[in-house]
């Protein structure tokens, strides 16, 4: 595990502060970095002191251990898995955006990946949605016309009349390719499963308001009307990157689904249901994981390659791609409860 960052934000919520237990007197919190080993870091205890490192040296010193060869051969000592929340519950809607395209970021911005992602819905208020893809017969030149238009202070800009919105439950999975217009709405916490790269995300339209500095939030509408895919309308969207849910194994107290990013995503997500332990292998690839239903689990190895550890809700945790076979059960105020995970790795 790493050392989770909080941080407020202009459209935060208070859901993170009650469960995570935070400083109730912030004003809200948007964001919580637990798998961004850019931005996270490690404790290294050492008899009775605690040192505090960047969770990238980790990375750097060892990627072929923590990444597996396959990973590290395609990514270098990058760590390319992104798991972080983004609390809207008593909050606001994100901003309209979109992600570059692979081709955009490598001309422009010298990267070669981009940061393709997904919304997966921890908890959610009854009148949760998410804005994703296109409206059917949107008009290009309109939309554009009128995100320029809000932008230089006139008529506000109507989302809904340009982008699909979809009501969101507990447990839903909707994929965000990159250049697919998208934005988390209030009234929802969402674990965020993305790739990794330095964030380049292209702010459409801020519904009107102020960053928490007083000041308006840069808006990107050169840089998004060039990687929108206009053909990723409401049918689009509904089969292909909505709640593709497939169950692919299951066992005595378990239930294995596949709930994958989008073939264009490099990431596959698999959710586990279970009562009973679940046996788990990284196949030589790095597993991230969270806790995303029921309070407490055991992380163990049939081995003792590791000590166990415990788990609680809505925690998150990496799996080196060395410990290789490992197992997962419910423990503690956990025991007689349905536990869920959802796993994050790099497909082969």
């Amino acid at each position: 595990s790493v050392v989770p960052f909080f941080d407020p934000g202009p459209w935060g919520g208070q859901w993170m502060k009650e469960v995570c237990n935070l400083d109730p007197s912030a004003p809200n919190y948007a964001w919580c970095f637990n798998c961004v080993p850019e931005e996270n870091s490690l404790l290294l205890k050492f008899g009775d002191d605690v040192i505090e490192i960047p969770s990238i040296n980790l990375v750097f010193r060892h990627p072929r251990e923590l990444l597996g060869d396959p990973v590290h051969g395609r990514f270098g000592d990058e760590f390319p898995i992104r798991f972080d929340f983004l609390d809207t519950m008593e909050g606001g809607h994100l901003s309209l955006q979109v992600h570059p395209l692979t081709e955009y970021i490598q001309e422009k911005f010298g990267l070669h990946y981009t940061q393709d992602e997904s919304y997966y819905m921890m908890d959610t208020e009854e009148d949760a949605i998410v804005y994703l893809g296109l409206r059917e017969g949107v008009d290009k030149d309109a939309m554009l016309a009128e995100l320029e238009e809000a932008q230089e202070g006139g008529v506000p800009f109507n989302a809904e009349k340009h982008v699909q919105t979809w009501p969101m439950k507990n447990h839903d999975h909707v994929l965000i390719p990159a250049g697919t217009i998208h934005c988390s709405g209030r009234g929802s916490m969402v674990l965020e499963v993305s790739a990794t790269p330095f964030i380049f995300t292209f702010k459409l339209w801020d519904w009107g308001r102020l960053g928490m500095d007083g000041k308006p939030r840069p808006i990107n509408i050169e840089h998004g009307k060039r990687v929108i895919q206009w053909d990723r309308t409401t049918e689009w969207t509904r089969a292909n990157l909505v709640n593709r849910i497939d169950k692919v194994a299951e066992g005595e107290g378990w239930i294995e689904e596949r709930t994958g990013l989008h073939e264009m995503e490099f990431i596959e997500t698999r959710r586990h249901w279970f009562t009973q332990k679940v046996e788990h292998h990284t196949n030589g690839g790095v597993h991230v994981i969270c806790l995303v239903e029921g309070d407490e689990v055991i992380v163990e190895s049939p081995t003792l390659a590791f000590e166990p550890f415990v788990v609680h809700y809505a925690e998150v945790f990496i799996v080196p791609a060395k410990v290789g076979a490992y197992t997962i059960r419910p423990h503690g105020h956990g025991e007689g409860q349905r536990c869920g995970t959802l796993k994050g790795y790099v497909r082969n």
